[in-house]
This record gives C-alpha cells, structure tokens and sequence, in this order.
C-alpha cells in the first residue's frame, strides 16, 4: 500500500542488559517521543498521532523489531480517536516481529469511534517460541448528537499471531451496528464499551489463570468478563463495561498479577498528564 498517512518503524537489541534502540524511522502522522526507562533495562516508548485523530482514507503504518532478550513498552500518548469518514474507511496496519527471549507488552488507550467512523485496525505478529506478548485495548463509542452509543458504521479489528511461521492465532471482532444487534448476546450484552487483552508466553497455566479470575471478581463496578484459553500458551480475555475505567482497572489488575510472578514486581506506571 502506497500514500501512508503516518508510518513508524522501530528496531530494538540488548545490550549488557539494557534495551536500546537500534533503528527508529517515523514520517507523516506518526511520532514516537525520546525513549524512557521506567523500569531498568526495560525500554519503553510513546507512540503519538500529531494530527489529533483518524479521518476519511487515512492510512498507517507501524512495525516493531525486537531482537533477541530485548524487553520493551509500547504505549500510546492519547486515545485513538476516528472521525466521521464519509467515503473511504481509516486504516491501521502494525506488523510485530519478536525474537528469541524477548518480551513486548503494547498497551494502548482507548479507541474512539465517533459517528459515521469507518476504521479497520490489523495486527500481525511474528513470534518465535520462548518469547512474551501482552497486548490490551478497549473499544469506545465517541460523543453523537442523539447520545447513541453505537453511531459508528463499522469497526473491524484483527489479530494474527504465528508462533514460527504458523498461524496459532486469529481473533476478528466486527462491529457493524447497521446490521447487528449490538445489545444482544455474543455482541455488545447491554453494555456500551469492549475491552480485550490478549496474552502468550509459556509460563501460563491453570493457576495463572484461577488467580485472574479472582481478582477480576474484586470488582464491585457492573461488567461482564471471559477468560478464552489460546492454542498456544496463552489466553484472551474479554471485557464488558459501560465505561473505560472500569476496563482499564480490570486490566491494569491483571497485569500487575502477571508481572508479579513473572519479574517480582509492579508493572510501570505510564502517566500520561
């Protein structure tokens, strides 16, 4: 695809225990700001959207590089916000490669979809067996002048994993309140915002999980949650609410279980005011 409206591509490798980048390359729409360490050797990177939000036929492109033992965050400085697109939908295409021993947790801020949005979003990673994936994001309806949730003509999200060049997963969620019911079972269930974080490393195993699904019962807000098993080692968990705190603390509860037993301590705070 030619005419990107934003592309960002970063490389990374470890040296003497520390994360570094080895390639950045951003034009157009898309920036990264300079690298922080939140934790030490752990790279971490905001990734930013000059122009404020998605419009009619916008078009981006990101792929992340991480070599081997590389550690890094991904996260985003604000919401995604797509606007009304009238002729052509908006696009975003990222492409992830990890090596061998490395770890890339990629937590994004919600997507708001406004009215009349048309957005597709497609991840592809590439992993190789003894690495890490965490990635999380939650679906958002944006402001419409008749307060309905559902004013946007069609979402579509999708998500490739190959574990050594097979495909070991494929997650697709449609949303198309044109043609769907959005509040009915195996959609939307009554509720406004959707959220999923999907997670494959080795060290998942029924314990792990039983722990996620008592301290996603703490909660006393109103939701609906799943944990799904994956064909590799690994699970997705899916998320109902009617707001995107509600997520974001379910969410921000369950990884800091799973940064626990993996590296002894709390995951980063990414403060973003």
């Amino acid at each position: 695809m030619k005419n990107w409206t934003g592309t960002l591509l970063l490389e990374t490798e470890e040296r003497m225990g520390k994360t570094v980048a080895s390639n950045v390359f951003f034009q157009g729409a898309l920036k990264v700001m300079r690298p922080v360490y939140h934790d030490p050797g752990k790279l971490c990177y905001y990734i930013l959207n000059p122009g404020g939000g998605y419009l009619d036929g916008d078009r981006y492109r990101l792929k992340f590089t991480l070599d081997k033992q590389s550690k890094m965050t991904l996260t985003t400085q604000s919401a995604t916000k797509v606007y009304k697109t009238p002729k052509d939908h908006a696009y975003q295409e990222t492409e992830i490669f990890l090596k061998d021993g490395s770890y890339l947790e990629y937590i994004t801020d919600p997507l708001i979809a406004y009215r009349q949005a048309k957005y597709i979003q497609k991840n592809i990673v590439h992993m190789e067996k003894g690495t890490t994936y965490l990635y999380s994001d939650i679906v958002t309806p944006g402001w419409s002048p008749d307060g309905e949730h559902f004013s946007y003509d069609h979402l579509q999200l999708i998500h490739e994993v190959y574990m050594d060049g097979e495909l070991a997963v494929f997650d697709h969620i449609k949303l198309s309140p044109d043609s769907q019911k959005m509040g009915s079972i195996g959609m939307m269930e009554g509720f406004s915002h959707m959220g999923s974080m999907m997670v494959i490393d080795e060290r998942i195993n029924q314990d792990l999980i039983d722990r996620l699904y008592d301290v996603m019962k703490t909660s006393t807000q109103a939701y609906k949650a799943g944990i799904s098993l994956l064909a590799v080692p690994g699970l997705t968990i899916r998320v109902l609410a009617d707001s995107t705190q509600v997520i974001e603390q379910l969410f921000a509860a369950c990884h800091q279980i799973l940064s626990k037993e993996w590296f002894d301590k709390s995951p980063s705070f990414l403060r973003k005011y």
